[in-house]
């Protein structure tokens, strides 16, 4: 339970982050597996103003040969050192349509959420009880692959970078996030917190599809157009606690605040600049 308890805060890379939980070496042929369900408040979509509570499953598994899930993350450990972990990652970019992004799972050893932003004057006069995104195009789920590379400063000090390929309608978007972790301190008998921060760069073709405001969305939506570019999308801190209430129970909760910057700050699709989003689980371990 112990080395579970050694979590971890994966950096926030919008609607679909990477998580990689910190390498379990166990005895060949073993796995963890942690199942739970809680609640989780976060905006309704990266840059809404409006906060919205879902219910929140919990699914964390680590085996011994490296694999892992961490939420809506999986991939595997390949290095042997250490002081480095890294490996294949894949991660499930949620669907987002005019009522917002759908509801993903989490994990028990990390957190990471979507970030917020500013909004412009609009073309037109919009109902004050208009969805957001009315007139967009809606955004597919799509699955995300790239790679993983942590690096320990120290034993309890992580640098964390993931880089996944594949988001948005076109399948071209590519994000880079990079956060460094102080991992699992213990300020009290069965309690286990962690703090993290990062930021998340990403390129023309990601900050377009969730940002930008094509010709004809701008028609149909009274958005003025708009073309997201690529660069930082946001910086982020977070914070991980874990309270064991018994050797197979565990309260897993997270808070994340997240400030969009730069073209992503800019759209005339987002409502203010920061926000933050809370979690908390009930999870059991198998």
């Amino acid at each position: 339970m112990k080395k579970l308890l050694a979590i971890t805060l994966a950096a926030a890379c919008g609607s679909a982050a990477a998580q990689t939980p910190a390498v379990n070496r166990m005895p060949d042929g073993s796995r963890d597996l942690y199942l739970g369900l809680g609640a989780v408040s976060a905006p309704r979509y990266d840059g809404a103003r409006e906060q919205r509570i879902n219910a929140l499953p919990v699914l964390q598994l680590a085996s011994s040969n490296g694999i892992f899930i961490s939420g809506m993350s999986a991939g595997m450990h390949l290095s042997a050192a250490p002081s480095v972990e890294y490996g294949p990652l894949l991660a499930l970019q949620l669907r987002r349509s005019a009522s917002g992004s759908a509801s993903g799972i989490g994990g028990v050893d990390s957190v990471s959420f979507p970030g917020i932003v500013a909004q412009p004057p609009l073309v037109v006069a919009r109902s004050a009880k208009a969805k957001q995104l009315d007139g967009m195009d809606p955004i597919g789920a799509r699955l995300q692959a790239g790679a993983f590379f942590n690096l320990y400063l120290t034993p309890r000090l992580r640098l964390t970078n993931s880089v996944l390929y594949g988001s948005g309608n076109d399948k071209k978007g590519a994000t880079w996030s990079v956060a460094v972790q102080r991992i699992a301190a213990e300020p009290a008998l069965h309690h286990a917190v962690s703090v993290s921060a990062g930021l998340t760069v990403a390129n023309r073709a990601h900050n377009d599809a969730f940002f930008g405001v094509a010709a004809a969305a701008a028609q149909r939506s009274g958005y003025a157009a708009y073309q997201a570019a690529g660069g930082i999308k946001d910086v982020h801190v977070g914070a991980r606690w874990n309270w064991a209430l018994a050797p197979s129970w565990i309260v897993t909760s997270g808070l994340q605040a997240s400030r969009l910057v730069g073209s992503a700050k800019d759209s005339p699709l987002v409502q203010r600049p920061a926000n933050v989003t809370v979690s908390t689980a009930l999870a059991y371990r198998f």
